[in-house]
């Protein structure tokens, strides 16, 4: 099936940055955002939202999109973050810390997303599905989806017993069985609630 082709651009008046953010639904780890300025006539063919692309091609983007970048950041908010300002405020913290790393300053934000906290005072554009539409926002989703996946990986070294290598922290059924035996690590979300009977979703208390 042919890949949809990407707009390049919102529009072409202001230096335009890309947000989005990997991890939200996860029970465990950090939730991890990147922000992006392409240059105007930026294309690849396999570029697109992060969760349509399988992971060969995501880490195949990675450097490109690095090195054909005006400038590009990944951050981070922790799990007790998380547990401290929920989800929901820590992916937009997670964006706030990318945006502040940024080497170039964007005069407009791109958000994925139908929600975000002004950013100083740059003016931005929530874009449902954006990281499908935009070259900038499905750039940001590589980068964040790549740069969580690595944390991951390292984690489930740390705590192979929840399987993070496959999952990357999601509520599959290995990760709901292990959390049943072993309790939640160190890097579990607390403010997630997982219930038996609840087994298809993760749960958060604060949204």
């Amino acid at each position: 099936m042919k890949q949809p082709q990407l707009f390049s651009y919102f529009q072409t008046n202001l230096r335009e940055a890309g947000c989005d953010e990997a991890g939200r639904g996860c029970l465990a780890g950090a939730v991890f955002a990147a922000a992006v300025i392409l240059p105007a006539d930026f294309f690849h063919p396999d570029l697109n939202d992060s969760k349509q692309i399988n992971e060969t091609k995501r880490n195949l983007l990675r450097p490109i999109i690095e090195k054909e970048a005006i400038a590009w950041s990944v951050a981070s908010v922790s799990a007790e973050e998380i547990d401290t300002i929920n989800i929901l405020n820590a992916s937009f913290l997670a964006m706030h810390r990318a945006l502040d790393q940024l080497k170039k300053k964007p005069r407009l934000l791109l958000i994925d997303g139908n929600r975000f906290h002004r950013y100083k005072n740059i003016p931005h554009k929530c874009i449902i599905g954006g990281d499908g539409l935009y070259t900038s926002i499905a750039a940001a989703s590589v980068l964040a989806k790549t740069y969580r996946d690595d944390y991951m990986e390292k984690m489930h070294l740390e705590f192979p017993q929840f399987g993070w290598d496959r999952n990357k922290g999601y509520g599959t059924a290995l990760h709901r069985k292990a959390l049943l035996e072993y309790g939640p690590s160190p890097i579990h979300r607390r403010s997630f609630r997982l219930h038996k009977e609840e087994a298809e979703l993760p749960f958060n208390s604060t949204l």
